[in-house]
Formats: C-alpha cells, structure tokens, sequence
C-alpha cells in the first residue's frame, strides 16, 4: 500500500482534477486557467527569490564585508567558498539539476521533453540560488528564476493532466513569467521566451507566454512596487551625431567582451570537468574562494563592491558617471573574472546580471573617451553605460531583441534607441560571426547534449515518464 502522505496527495490531486474539468470541460479552456494560475504564482515565486536573496546577502557576505579590518579580508574569502562548499554537497548528494543558470536546463526540456522540468530541480534552484548569491557568488538571480517558473508551471501542467503538447507551452508561460518577475520587463520577457526558447510563432503559445508575462510582472510591481531596477536621474537622448561612431565602436568591443568572457567561461569550465584531485563537490567552494579574493582586490584597491552578487547597486553608479574610467575598467575585468570562476566551477546563479554588469562599466569606460576627445557633456557617460549594457548582453546571450528591450523596461528610459540598435546590432553580429554556437547550446554540447534545429522532438507518448515528477 502506498505510505498515507502520498494517498492524501493523490486524493487531494484527484479532486482538484474533477473540479478542473468541471469548471473548464475542453483543454483550452484549462490551458488558460492553468496560464493565469502560473503567471500569479510564478510572480509570488520571483518576489520570494528576490527577497531571499537581499536577506541572504545581508546576513553572509554584507557582514562579512562590514567587518573591521582586517577581518573583513578573511571572511570575505572564507564566506563565498563556504556558500559554495554546502552548495556543493546538495548538488551532488540532493538535486545535480539545479547546477547552473537554469535555462540550459529549459531549453532542453523544451525541445526533448516535452517541457517537463523537474519540480525537485526548481526547489533545489531556489534553495541553492539564495545560498550561492547571498554567501558572494558573482551570479544573477534572474536565469535561476527561469527555472523555478518553468519548474512550477511544468508542475501544474502535469498535475492537471494537459497534453504534452501543452505541457510545452506551459514550461513557455513560466519561462515568461519568470524573465517578467525578475528583471520587471513583461515585454523583454516576451521576445526572451521567443528568441531563446520557442523560437517560432504558435498563436497559442504565444498569447499564453503574453497573459503569463503580463500576470507575474503585476504581480512582481504589486508586492515591491512599480519601479524599474535602475532608477535613471536624467532622461538620455542620442546626443551629437558624432558620438554614434563611438557607439559603434562600443558594439566592436562588446562583441570581444562577449567572446572573452564565453570562451573563459567554457575554458574554465572544461579544467573543472577534468580537474578530479578533489571531489567534484568542492569545485564551487573554490570558485567561491576565488570570486571572494577577486572582491577583496577591488574594496583595497578601487574602494568598490559589486563583485559578489549582481552588482545592480556599483552597476547604477555607472548609469550615474560618478565612476572614474579607471575604476569601471578594472570593476570590467574583475567581475568578467569572478563570474567565470563563479559558474565554472559549478554553482548556482546566472549570467544575465554579470554580462549587464561588464557591458556597463565598459560602456561607461568608452563614455569617457567620448567625452574626452569630442568634448561632449559628462552626461553622455551614463548614456555609454546603458548602451554597453544591451550590447554585451546582446553578444553573450545572443538575443538582440531582448537586448533593446530589456534596457528600456529596466531603465524606463526610451531615448538611446539609434546607439541601442548600433551597438546591439553589431556585438550581435560580431560576436555570432566569431563563434557560431551560442553559449548556452555550447554549456550543452560541453555536457553531451544536442539540441535539436528547428521543431522541437515530439516524444513517443509510449515512452515511461521521466523521474523527480508526480506522473499525470
């Protein structure tokens, strides 16, 4: 007999189900409702992660570095390796699925799956994300979102017994869902889900990543309030027609960041891959060490954070120009640096954050010159920053329409739409030009798997569900 927790579960899952198909007799039908119910909860989902993640910081590594000296150089060592040691050990002993960024894992489970995300590896995302940022990882929490949203909505599409076929949709509507809550950007989410994801137009699909993305940024604004992540003092406009060739000039070295900071990181990762004189859970406790030795050499020598976490807070002091070139040049360098060793190694957190963070203070760096030699205003540094922001992006994640419309809906600042579009266009192109496979499908391909052009694999219905799922 089964043990009596999962007999009520099954209970309790066979009465909701009959209510289910009572309120809402055709698939359709429970599509939408489970859309709604998925975009709410994965807005509550993104809000928890969020907030979880500033308490965590506040309480490990913020401590750590509000130490005296000199104190604050050991724990701010010691802090991310031990983060990175306990994340480890669940890794390897608990949820090995919740390595990583997330969306690797979702667009294999878009195109192999059917979209079935494992729910255990959602929780596990969750738990180890909020642990591997808050102890100083330099990682994002917003690839991360992506998975704990697809995780729940995939949860709530096998639950409820929808076709696979809807299944898929729904690991779209939570991969929508998430980008909206994290970043406070439904629109960017919308084009993210298309270009990274989907990657044609179903009409169904898309009207439900759009309702979902719509539902979880509501909800998202509701709980912490209608602002955008960066607040921007002054409105930038295009400026001097003679500072588009700098623009241009930024997209040429956003494209290079991109393919350094891609290649470094599938480097970095390959020597921990074939680095077998300590167990494999101790890998993200080395890069923790690292990334906590890389922020200690920034607070002595530059007096700037921002190397652990996401860095939003030095990232705004860009987009203000109160940075000095110096400083935004090696705050570049040095987070490009404790990223790679960061994710390398095997923790938990994504890169969306980190390559807005590079892009920025290069940016900003460029601004500079701009300034310098055309003798423009000192408020066009800013604008280079923001700009440098999309472009990197842009060349990392190979998504040039989110790459625009994220810095809008992030900013709420719709001026720099030509420099946007040149410098996007052309670390884009450049750094697609240089290397082919983007870095994502290179993660994969490093892991063995293929993912498949075009449609995605419609699987065999025959076929045994996969484990770490209550089966529909």
């Amino acid at each position: 007999m089964p043990p009596p927790a999962k007999a009520s579960l099954a209970f309790i899952r066979e009465k909701l189900n009959l209510l289910l198909l009572r309120l809402t007799p055709t698939e359709r039908q429970r599509l939408l409702l489970l859309t709604i119910l998925s975009g709410g909860l994965c807005g509550l989902a993104a809000v928890c992660f969020h907030v979880g993640i500033g308490k965590a910081e506040d309480l490990l590594i913020n401590r750590a570095l509000a130490a005296p000296f000199p104190t604050w150089i050991y724990l701010a060592i010691l802090t991310p390796a031990v983060g990175g040691l306990l994340v480890g050990l669940a890794l390897y002993y608990w949820v090995p699925g919740a390595v990583g960024s997330g969306v690797p894992q979702v667009k294999v489970a878009y195109a192999l799956h059917a979209g079935h995300v494992p729910f255990r590896d959602a929780v596990g995302k969750f738990v180890l994300g909020i642990v591997q940022i808050g102890s100083g990882g330099s990682l994002g929490r917003e690839g991360p979102t992506v998975q704990i949203c697809a995780g729940i909505s995939s949860f709530l599409a096998r639950a409820f017994s929808l076709s696979r076929q809807s299944q898929r949709r729904m690991a779209s509507v939570g991969v929508a869902a998430g980008i909206a809550a994290a970043f406070n950007a439904p629109i960017a989410a919308v084009t993210f889900t298309l270009e990274e994801i989907i990657g044609d137009l179903d009409q169904t699909m898309l009207s439900g990543v759009i309702v979902a993305a719509a539902i979880a940024a509501a909800v998202e604004r509701g709980i912490l309030g209608q602002h955008p992540v960066f607040e921007i003092q002054r409105q930038f406009s295009s400026g001097h027609a003679s500072s588009l060739v700098w623009f241009a000039v930024l997209g040429v070295l956003s494209a290079t960041a991109a393919v350094t900071f891609t290649d470094a990181l599938l480097g970095l990762r390959s020597r921990f891959k074939n680095f077998t004189s300590v167990p494999k859970w101790v890998h993200p406790a080395l890069g923790g060490a690292l990334t906590g030795g890389l922020a200690v050499v920034a607070l002595l020598s530059l007096k700037q954070n921002g190397i652990t976490g996401g860095g939003y807070k030095t990232l705004s002091q860009a987009l203000a120009g109160s940075l000095s070139v110096k400083v935004m040049l090696a705050l570049c360098l040095l987070k490009l640096a404790a990223t790679v060793c960061s994710y390398s190694s095997g923790g938990v957190g994504g890169i969306f954050a980190p390559s807005l963070f590079i892009g920025g203070m290069l940016g900003g760096a460029v601004g500079y010159v701009d300034v310098t030699v055309l003798h423009h205003s000192s408020d066009s540094i800013g604008a280079f920053a923001l700009v440098g922001m999309g472009a990197v992006f842009a060349g990392i994640i190979r998504a040039p329409m989110t790459s625009v419309l994220i810095i809008f809906e992030m900013t709420g600042s719709y001026g720099l739409i030509l420099p946007l579009m040149i410098a996007n266009m052309s670390a884009y192109g450049l750094a697609r030009h240089w290397r082919s496979v983007p870095v994502y499908e290179a993660l994969l391909l490093q892991d063995g798997v293929t993912l498949p052009h075009g449609r995605p694999v419609t699987p065999d219905p025959s076929a045994p569900e996969l484990p770490g799922e209550v089966p529909p």
